[in-house]
C-alpha cells in the first residue's frame, strides 16, 4: 500500500511539474449554476492574510490566490471563501485557462493521512469555485499532502503557509 501510495506522489510531482505558470506575481502581504454557495465554515485563526485584488500574496506564484487553513481542517474559512471567489472571477474573465488544484499540508501526521486530508482540501476548493459557476471540467484537483512544503521550517508560521490549496494555471 505505502509502495502504491509513494508511486502515486512520484507520477504527481512529476506531473506538475512538468504545469508552470505564466508568470509569477509577489506582493506585500460538475459545473453548477453561478449563485453564491453556503459558507462552508468560518474560522478565525492566525492563518496568512491580507489578499488585495485576485489575492496576489507573497506566495503566490501566477494569477490565483492560495487559501490557507487551519491544523488538521479542510474547512473553508471566510478569508479562503473570499479568495476563492477572486480566483472565481479571474477564471471566468479567462474563459480558457485550465487549472490544477493542489492539496497541501504541513508535516505533521503520517503521509497517508496528510495525503487525504490534501486532497480534501483541494476537493473542497474545487467544490466551492464550481458552485460559483466555474466548469468542473476546468479544475483538477491532486494531493501532494506533506511531500512539498512551502516552506521547510518547522514552526508553526511554517506550518501554517503549509496548509494550502494552491493554484497552479495550465
Amino acid at each position: 500500500m505505502k509502495t502504491q501510495i509513494k508511486g502515486m506522489l512520484v507520477i504527481a510531482m512529476m506531473f506538475t511539474a512538468g504545469c508552470s505558470s505564466k508568470s509569477a506575481v509577489k506582493s506585500t502581504d460538475g459545473g453548477e449554476t453561478a449563485s453564491s454557495p453556503s459558507p462552508v465554515g468560518s474560522q478565525s485563526s492566525s492563518l496568512p492574510s491580507g489578499r488585495t485584488g485576485y489575492g496576489f500574496d507573497k506566495w503566490q506564484t501566477g494569477p490565483l490566490g492560495d487559501q490557507f487553513f487551519d491544523f488538521n481542517s479542510s474547512v473553508l474559512s471566510t478569508d479562503a471563501q473570499e479568495q476563492l471567489k477572486q480566483n472565481a472571477e479571474w477564471l471566468t474573465a479567462n474563459s480558457g485557462k485550465r487549472v490544477l488544484i493542489e492539496g497541501h499540508c504541513d508535516s505533521r501526521g503520517t503521509s497517508e493521512y496528510n495525503l487525504a486530508l490534501g486532497e480534501r482540501r483541494a476537493a473542497g476548493a474545487k467544490e466551492y469555485i464550481v458552485k460559483l459557476g466555474v466548469a468542473a471540467s476546468r479544475l483538477e484537483s491532486v494531493s501532494l499532502g506533506s511531500e512539498r512544503p512551502f516552506d521547510t521550517g518547522q514552526n508553526e508560521e511554517a506550518w501554517a503557509k503549509n496548509r494550502r490549496a494552491h493554484f497552479i494555471v495550465k
